[in-house]
């Protein structure tokens, strides 16, 4: 299933929209919004814009990619990392993070992106 199938559905449901009723408010079909969640289907530019209106979301919402969760309810970039570092170093840093102002995760995030790249 594409982000986009998972992020239409995952919007309507955060909206408690049935399938139907989200059809009625666009003026489609929906077998449409069946086959746009299912990634039978994807919607084009005008159904993006109309589900963008209708859900009170930014367009570009529905291109994110959901960061994926384990069985455990961990982000698996997350679970990756704490594999790698071992537990110990990482129970150290969210220990010393959870104190961390906004400016410090910031500078975090910079460095972090700043060594992939």
């Amino acid at each position: 299933m594409s982000n986009i199938a998972k992020n239409i559905r995952q919007y309507r449901e955060d909206h408690n929209l049935t399938q139907q009723e989200l059809a009625l408010k666009l003026r489609i079909g929906t077998k449409k919004i069946e086959m746009y969640e299912s990634g039978e289907s994807v919607p084009d530019t005008q159904t993006i814009l109309r589900l963008s209106t209708v859900l009170d979301i930014p367009a570009s919402e529905f291109l994110k990619v959901s960061p994926t969760v384990n069985a455990a309810g961990v982000d698996e970039e997350i679970d990756k990392l704490i594999e790698e570092i071992g537990t110990e170093k990482a129970i150290l840093i969210l220990r010393t993070a959870k104190d961390f102002s906004e400016e410090q995760i910031l500078n975090v995030m910079n460095k972090l992106y700043n060594t992939q790249t």
